[in-house]
């Protein structure tokens, strides 16, 4: 852990104040070209007194723009200062949580989609130019537990979708379904590959073993690039099982999607994408000339403050921190699936996760909606699941389990 250190609240202010000094000045600087950038000052009210201790809300405040990708060099330099704490999130991703031992780039995005929507569109165009693959040979695949992202991307990229069966049991996947479902996409004429494999799925928590989708493409001789879907578990498993190979120290895997308003509780609009070096320009739209170093992502002008959150986050509680939070939020999960197995109700846990899966079968429909359990399927549920979080108290889930026995 070298870039990650753990700061003081009156360090952190002071950091993100000196980045907001060098970021553009409204109001002492004769700038007429920017467009939207600056608030509204009748609305949103500059010189509050409080603003002054809420580096946070007056990031919020100044509103700066960190359109494009400020890993790649040349960015908007009215707003190089808070681009250099951006930087140093991803820096920290990548490096400290992720194990990447090489070059790199990402940005702060709106959310897990469309982190994974990025990847996606980066293989695409990769398979387009570089092996003048036609579109209808190209296949997106994922587990059947997959993000609906992988739909949606499928939808907008227009590109087919294949998912893998997984066991009900144990939420796996096998070489075998992996086997039945490259059969199927070849059937259909597909050549080259985006897979999207899982570190924790949304519903159960689950996590893809990322080597039975690498060795059976190699053993098939299969052109196929891979992303990881940490949009859930980016926050956590790492530190829940640090010797995993959903990082870049497995040469597989070329991109990563995290998501800090998951685990991580900053505000929504806090996803992150990275990727390895030299895979950006495949998204790059060039007709952004405009820009100040041109626009390499699919969401285009984002919010500033967004980065400074999540930077924020990151240098509050620095790597021990969060390990022992990790510690924390397992203990507690073991602790329910230890109740649950006492009261033989059924359920799943991936191991070291914190997500509860219980089969819908053991539970009242009344008292799921009473303490805000997610079904699997709001029309048919099989399934609900329990997310055990800092505000999942052990005495939250004893009213609950009280009322299920």
């Amino acid at each position: 852990m070298q870039k990650w250190k753990k700061l003081s609240q009156n360090e952190i202010r002071q950091r993100i104040f000196s980045a907001l000094s060098e970021n553009v000045d409204y109001y002492n600087e004769n700038i007429i070209g920017l467009p939207a950038s600056h608030l509204d000052d009748k609305v949103f009210y500059q010189n509050a007194p409080f603003l002054e201790d809420a580096p946070y809300l007056s990031t919020l405040i100044h509103n700066p723009n960190h359109i494009g990708c400020h890993t790649l060099g040349e960015s908007e330099s009215f707003f190089r200062g808070t681009q250099e704490l951006e930087k140093e999130v991803i820096k920290v991703c990548a490096e400290d949580i992720l194990h990447c031992d090489s070059e790199y780039d990402g940005y702060v995005a709106s959310g897990g989609t469309e982190a994974n929507m990025q990847a996606v569109w980066i293989y695409r165009n990769y398979f387009l130019q570089e092996k003048k693959a036609k579109l209808n040979e190209i296949a997106l695949l994922s587990s059947s537990d997959a993000h609906y992202s992988s739909a949606k991307a499928s939808n907008v990229l227009q590109i087919d979708f294949f998912k893998v069966k997984v066991d009900e049991n144990d939420r796996s996947i096998s070489k075998e379904t992996v086997h039945e479902t490259i059969e199927e996409a070849q059937s259909q004429g597909k050549k080259y590959f985006i897979i999207v494999a899982n570190m924790m799925t949304t519903m159960f928590g689950s996590v893809d073993d990322v080597s039975v989708y690498t060795d059976t493409f190699q053993e098939k001789g299969l052109d196929f690039k891979l992303h990881v879907d940490g949009a859930y578990g980016g926050f956590y498993y790492p530190f829940a099982k640090s010797d995993n190979d959903l990082n870049f120290s497995n040469p597989h895997v070329n991109s990563i999607t995290l998501d800090a308003h998951k685990m991580l509780q900053a505000p929504y609009g806090t996803g992150i994408f990275l990727i390895r070096k030299n895979w950006m320009h495949y998204a790059n739209t060039q007709e952004a000339s405009y820009v100040e170093g041109q626009d390499f992502t699919l969401i285009g002008s984002r919010s500033g403050a967004n980065a400074i959150a999540i930077w924020m986050i990151l240098m509050t509680y620095g790597p021990n921190g969060w390990f022992e939070k990790t510690l924390v939020l397992n203990h507690r999960t073991k602790w329910l699936c230890d109740q649950l197995a006492e009261q033989e109700i059924e359920f799943y846990r991936y191991p070291d996760a914190n997500i509860v899966t219980i089969k819908a079968e053991y539970l009242n429909p009344l008292i799921c909606k009473k303490y805000g359990l997610i079904p699997d399927n709001h029309k048919d549920p099989k399934w609900y699941k329990i997310v055990v979080m800092d505000h999942v108290t052990i005495e939250k889930l004893e009213l609950f389990l009280n009322e299920i026995d």
